[in-house]
């Protein structure tokens, strides 16, 4: 496992693991139409980016408990554009 311990692989994950979890979480639900909008779009989006974010905190508690710092560092740094984007959105 200390072979893929590099921050890139953990900010690559941290990109797309919300993203996946989006996806997934509103073609799931069938939520596709509160996208389409316009402006009551954005705070949907701000909670959806705020509701991405959790699957990298399972993984950062993975990669914590498997002692590969840098990947955990990385999934964290990969969550950041994110929370900033929710945090953005919600102003």
């Amino acid at each position: 496992m200390q072979r893929f311990d590099k921050y890139w692989i953990g900010i690559v994950l941290g990109l797309l693991l919300p993203l996946a979890f989006i996806l997934i979480y509103l073609d799931h639900f069938n939520l596709w139409f509160l996208l389409d909008v316009g402006k009551a779009a954005f705070p949907t989006f701000s909670k959806l980016c705020m509701l991405g974010v959790f699957p990298n905190l399972a993984l950062i508690f993975v990669f914590y408990t498997t002692d590969t710092w840098n990947l955990s560092k990385g999934v964290l740094i990969g969550a950041f554009p994110y929370m900033i984007a929710a945090i953005g959105l919600t102003i």
